[in-house]
């Protein structure tokens, strides 16, 4: 739960009691009391600083109580306290007409109900709540852009423009995409974003829109703008930049280690292969696949120095002798077909840390983790987010939950 910054009047309206509530957290009562005391005895404006971020301190400290989190839902209202959550139409129609800016996920018939403005958008039905995973065509996932942020830029980017985005993105700050699922931009992105000028100097999150599974080859993964119906070949990216206090940290989690199998290497780049080398012997990857029985619900993994990085299985087409891909491979690269999980839900909680799901200011999980792991209903430690056709930190991943932390940085 995200809280309005320090700057917002209301902090100073609660502590010179010019609005009454009733708190049902007793101790945000008691500290109210005492804040109100000391600052009509020191009437400075520093004392008021002072009080303030005492307050908000102490309600982003107990924010994951229920009682507290109703406090704050009835002094700031759902659209000001709210981080990362569901909504209906008509109540993001309402904050969008108040000028807040969005990253928003939805179904594409109710992304098209919304009035131009400050927000960028996806096509997904899938989510992971507070509840667990859902599958939704209703309602919409908002991501409200950050009280601090000291400038939004919205920018498009097509196959012949996408290698600038990290020139695009501001010195200190970040920037979000959202890529449409197998569309050329997406094809150019994930195979080429390692050679971009400036790659993984500045902080890059997001993910690759897509539809309902069962509507794969009937619709087509879209993006929007907050001007446009919806692009089929285009990326979408927030630049936000941050004050110099702040920083944006983005990492993943990904459960999936390299199995103990065979090596496997891939003659050329791409989303598709016929064949593939087997401990050093070419094979036929799809005839591979089916005399060994692979588990192609376990994703390719593959040891970049240190960090393992999925490649997912999409289709295998026996008569075409072919392999699909949703993310590339990259020829040279050794990969292993990954460890079997036991439970995807218990080994996620053990990777992540305590109360992450407070830190993060966004994040998205993938749709085939939503889909093989029967996710539906269960929930990931209050982390929540779409379920994507493909997650982005800094470039395209696959079966892994992405995420980004704004940071306090010390003087």
């Amino acid at each position: 739960m995200q809280l309005p910054s320090e700057q917002h009047p209301i902090w100073q309206e609660l502590i010179n009691r010019k609005n009454h509530y009733h708190f049902e957290f007793l101790a945000a009562t008691l500290l109210l009391g005492k804040l109100n005391l000391k600052c009509r005895l020191d009437k400075t404006p520093q004392e008021m600083e002072r009080s303030i971020h005492e307050l908000r301190s102490f309600f982003e400290r107990n924010s994951h109580l229920p009682k507290v989190q109703s406090d704050l839902r009835r002094v700031f209202g759902e659209g000001l306290i709210m981080n990362q959550e569901l909504f209906d139409v008509a109540t993001i129609i309402k904050f969008l007409q108040k000028g807040d800016k969005f990253i928003l996920a939805g179904d594409e018939k109710i992304l098209n109900e919304l009035p131009t403005g400050n927000w960028i958008g996806g096509t997904i039905p899938y989510f992971m709540t507070d509840a667990g995973g859902m599958f939704t065509q209703e309602k919409i996932y908002a991501t409200r852009m950050p009280d601090d942020a000291t400038n939004i830029v919205t920018q498009t980017y097509d196959v012949n423009t996408i290698d600038q985005i990290y020139l695009d993105a501001p010195a200190n700050g970040f920037s979000i995409i959202i890529l449409p699922a197998f569309s050329p931009v997406h094809t150019s992105f994930a195979l080429n974003s390692p050679t971009y000028d400036g790659f993984a100097t500045k902080p890059l999150i997001g993910w690759v829109s897509g539809v309902a599974l069962d509507e794969l080859g009937q619709s087509s993964p879209k993006t929007f703008d907050g001007t446009n119906p919806g692009y089929e070949d285009k990326a979408v990216v927030f630049h936000i930049e941050l004050p110099p206090h702040k920083a944006a940290d983005i990492q993943f989690v990904n459960i999936f280690q390299p199995g103990e199998g065979d090596t496997i290497t891939f003659p050329t780049d791409g989303f598709q292969t016929n064949d593939a080398y087997v401990n050093g012997t070419k094979v036929n990857f799809a005839t591979y696949i089916e005399q060994n029985n692979i588990d192609t619900r376990l994703p390719l993994v593959a040891d970049m120095y240190g960090a393992m990085i999925n490649t997912s299985f999409r289709q295998v087409k026996s008569a075409q002798k072919t392999v699909d891909f949703f993310a590339p491979v990259f020829a040279g690269i050794e990969y292993k077909i990954a460890k079997p999980i036991n439970d995807y839900v218990t080994d996620f909680e053990a990777m992540v840390p305590t109360n992450l799901g407070d830190a993060i200011f966004f994040s998205c999980n993938c749709i085939l983790n939503y889909r093989y792991a029967n996710l539906e209903g269960k929930s990931l430690q209050g982390i929540t987010g779409p379920m994507t056709f493909g997650e982005i930190a800094y470039q395209l991943l696959n079966q892994t939950m992405a995420y980004v932390v704004i940071e306090d940085i010390e003087a």
